[in-house]
Order: C-alpha cells, then sequence, then structure tokens
C-alpha cells in the first residue's frame, strides 16, 4: 500500500523536524509547515466524512430475525 503523502512531502516534513530539533528551523518555514499540515488534514477530514455518506450495499439483518429464522428450523 502506498503512503498518501507524497515523497517530496514526507522529505520536507523530515528537514522541517530536523532543522526544528537543531533550533534553525526559519518563522517562515514554520509557517509553510503549518499550512502544508492543515491541508492535509482538511484533505482527510474531507475523505472521511465522503466516507461516511455512503450506504452499506447491503443491510446488515438484526439479531432478533436471525434467531426466530434459527427457531423456525
Amino acid at each position: 500500500m502506498t503512503s498518501p503523502v507524497s515523497l517530496e512531502l514526507q522529505q520536507k516534513i523530515a528537514t522541517w523536524r530536523m532543522r526544528a530539533n537543531e533550533g534553525t528551523l526559519t518563522l517562515e518555514e514554520m509557517r509553510e509547515a503549518v499550512l502544508v499540515l492543515r491541508a492535509g488534514r482538511v484533505n482527510a477530514q474531507n475523505a472521511s466524512a465522503a466516507s461516511k455518506r455512503k450506504k452499506a450495499v447491503a443491510e446488515i439483518p438484526s439479531a432478533a430475525d436471525m434467531l426466530s429464522d434459527l427457531e423456525n428450523m
């Protein structure tokens, strides 16, 4: 399975983390990182909402219905 995050973005994030640990991350780079990460979260939220709207292909029978079918056998 491939990652939803591009290789280029993974490299940028790794660089931001390294520079943040070293204390050399600039304010502009911090802003860029926040914008990129927020955009990714918005996309994930939209995808999640879309998948929640989909109905199941087949309805799952209730337990009571299944038990009554067994009793009738």
